[in-house]
């Protein structure tokens, strides 16, 4: 037990601070290209960035990214709290679901007139869940990621590419009233996006292969695509419309698909680089949550996302 929540205080800490310190301003897809350029002008402590011979210029410790994070894909880091009703096995279960989570740019190469560019970057998160019927709201389970994401832009098309790895734990209090059979999940694997924009719309696609695993019986192959909206115009005060929904494929659920959908209202702060999402949510298909991926869940409730 000791060792578990000095783990989880340990990535919070590391979380947290890189957050404070290199927190990344989330803009509408339609205005990512602008974004860039106007975050490609900014000028870094020691002076003007760098010009390339291809006009491009060279940025030290980025804000933003030049591929937009998933506004619906359960495993992408962000910060978030949840309120969730599950389906589970015919039993209703309230669970509070939390991430902490973020993305920081190391270096980046863009033309400050489109966007146009790539950026090598850092990034981790916690997924947290929460039995709320449980006399201790028991910590049932955590999933660690931390990757190192290759992004590309070019026009209204983006990519990602990314090397992750990630391992889930079992709550303390979880194990010592259910008493279930554990495993020991953990892997490193490659994922590769890719994105086009038009209007207020975004498609997504592509998939990701295990490149080391525990158990080493899990096969390998999964695809995931997926559709986003996000308003153009205000309908409440500064708050936009936004909506999104994933879907995931995997080799080893025999490429059953499991889809996660979102909609609701994205508040833009007064500087207009930061914001905050009230959504609905739903998810039905085998557990994003690593101990349990072979099982069926399904589940709806109400989030807040501070995606910086």
């Amino acid at each position: 037990m000791t060792s578990l929540r000095a783990t989880i205080r340990a990535h919070l800490v590391f979380l947290l601070m890189g957050t404070f310190l290199f927190g990344t301003p989330c803009v509408r897809a339609e205005d990512a290209p602008v974004a860039a350029a106007q975050q490609a002008g900014a000028f870094a402590p020691e002076g003007p960035p760098a010009a390339t011979p291809d006009s491009r210029i060279r940025i030290f410790l980025p804000t933003g990214d030049v591929f937009k994070p998933l506004v619906a894909d359960p495993k992408q880091p962000r910060f978030f709290v949840s309120y969730r009703r599950y389906e589970y096995q015919h039993d209703i279960i309230n669970v509070a679901a939390v991430g902490y989570g973020e993305l920081f740019g190391i270096t980046r190469s863009v033309d400050p007139a489109t966007g146009d560019g790539w950026q090598i970057g850092f990034g981790g998160g916690l997924f947290a869940q929460f039995n709320l019927d449980a006399p201790s709201h028991d910590l049932v389970n955590a999933d660690y990621t931390v990757g190192m994401p290759v992004t590309f832009r070019q026009g209204r098309g983006s990519a990602r590419i990314s090397l992750y790895h990630q391992s889930s734990h079992l709550g303390d209090e979880f194990l010592l009233h259910a008493k279930p059979e554990r495993l020991e999940l953990s892997y490193e694997a490659l994922n590769a996006l890719g994105s086009y924009e038009w209007a207020s719309w975004r498609l997504y696609g592509g998939g990701e292969t295990l490149v080391h695993k525990e158990p080493h019986d899990l096969k390998p192959l999964s695809l995931q695509a997926g559709a986003e909206y996000y308003g153009r115009s205000p309908i409440v005060g500064k708050g936009y419309p936004v909506a999104g929904m994933d879907f995931k494929s995997s080799q080893e659920h025999d490429w059953a698909v499991s889809g996660s959908v979102v909609a609701g209202m994205e508040f833009h702060g007064t500087e207009g680089n930061r914001l905050i999402r009230f959504l609905l949510e739903g998810y039905r298909g085998f557990t994003p949550h690593g101990q349990f991926y072979t099982t069926r869940i399904s589940y709806y409730g109400v989030a807040v996302q501070l995606p910086y």
